[in-house]
């Protein structure tokens, strides 16, 4: 276990409670961490993850050392957090399902289910339309040379893609400053939804104990984060293959003041967007998502020009102080049209 390890900002009693009250009430996330080597467990090396991207969004990334953010409403499934909301809501909408969670939770903490709840549908709508988040996907070894075909077409043919792999560290004291939530994503039917939400009243009635020792106010944050990161972290069960982890910012919520934000047009679009900052000039605190150190390979999508993009990408990486970088940019064969 994580005894040992130390984020700044977070004492490691602080993170040791974090870490239980997540078993308790983010058992389906808290799974998905550890399948990918994410989970607080030192013994194996974490998995690393990818940003699939256009050319230019992806040179912008190296030059700036910032992610863009996007509200989810833009997303390209125009289903985002609605369709979690929904799941969430039917749940809570259901007495008899509703009365079982609240009854677990009163007895190690009364008044807590019920305002948790109350607390999640008065910022429903904020959750829908306020929420922005970077997404990025697991990376799996096998895929350093070519990447993801299945994500390589979902930018369509015309546009020049490149794929960025991340190292991201397990817990993070720069995340932390940014208020980010790091989640996985789940691709559950509503009834396998349902079915963990009873898993966590399960827990609760088996940690009862320690639920009743922690701070009230620490619990109703909890509970109503578990709700939030369902609602956000729910997709369709057809998005599988994307195997989606999001960084999720809420800045009505919990806004960060080293997160900066200007309006952009995207698509012929204007937006507001967030500009996650991956530069450690930008505060000491941001040194553990810092790009230079996080980077660990770039692809190349199929492209006609490949050693054209190659000079060009390892020249900005080299600019943004990411070390040897000539043997970790390669361009993918995998021969599709382009």
């Amino acid at each position: 276990m994580m005894d040992q390890v130390t984020i700044p900002g977070l004492t490691p009693e602080q993170l040791q409670l974090a870490l239980r009250l997540e078993s308790i009430f983010m058992p389906h996330a808290r799974r998905q961490r550890f399948q990918a080597r994410f989970g607080d467990d030192t013994t194996e090396e974490p998995i690393r993850f990818v940003h699939y991207t256009s050319a230019e969004a992806a040179l912008s990334i190296i030059k700036s050392k910032r992610m863009w953010m996007r509200n989810t409403t833009c997303m390209s499934d125009y289903r985002e957090v609605q369709h979690g909301l929904e799941i969430i809501k039917k749940f809570l909408s259901d007495k008899t399902k509703t009365d079982l969670f609240v009854a677990a939770l009163d007895a190690c903490c009364p008044g807590v289910a019920q305002e948790s709840i109350e607390s999640f549908n008065r910022w429903g709508s904020n959750i829908y339309l306020s929420t922005y988040i970077t997404s990025i996907s697991e990376h799996d070894d096998r895929e350093d040379f070519n990447g993801r075909l299945s994500m390589w077409r979902a930018f369509g043919s015309n546009t020049t893609r490149v794929a960025i792999v991340f190292r991201v560290p397990r817990f993070s004291g720069g995340a932390l400053a940014l208020k980010l939530l790091f989640s996985p994503v789940a691709y559950l039917t509503e009834e396998e939804a349902h079915n963990v939400i009873y898993e966590v009243i399960r827990n609760v009635g088996q940690n009862c104990d320690f639920v009743r020792s922690t701070d009230r106010q620490i619990v109703l944050n909890t509970v109503f984060f578990m709700f939030l990161a369902a609602a956000i972290c729910l997709k369709h069960e057809g998005f599988r293959e994307e195997r989606e982890w999001r960084a999720i910012y809420s800045p009505k919520l919990m806004p960060a003041p080293l997160m900066e934000s200007s309006t952009e047009i995207v698509g012929g679009v204007p937006q507001l967007v967030y500009k996650l900052p991956l530069d450690v000039t930008v505060s000491p605190i941001l040194a553990d998502l810092e790009f230079s150190q996080m980077f660990d390979r770039l692809i190349i999508g199929p492209s006609s020009y490949p050693w054209v993009m190659y000079e060009a990408f390892v020249a900005e990486l080299t600019k943004a102080g990411c070390p040897a970088v000539d043997n970790r940019v390669v361009a993918s064969n995998i021969p599709i049209r382009t």
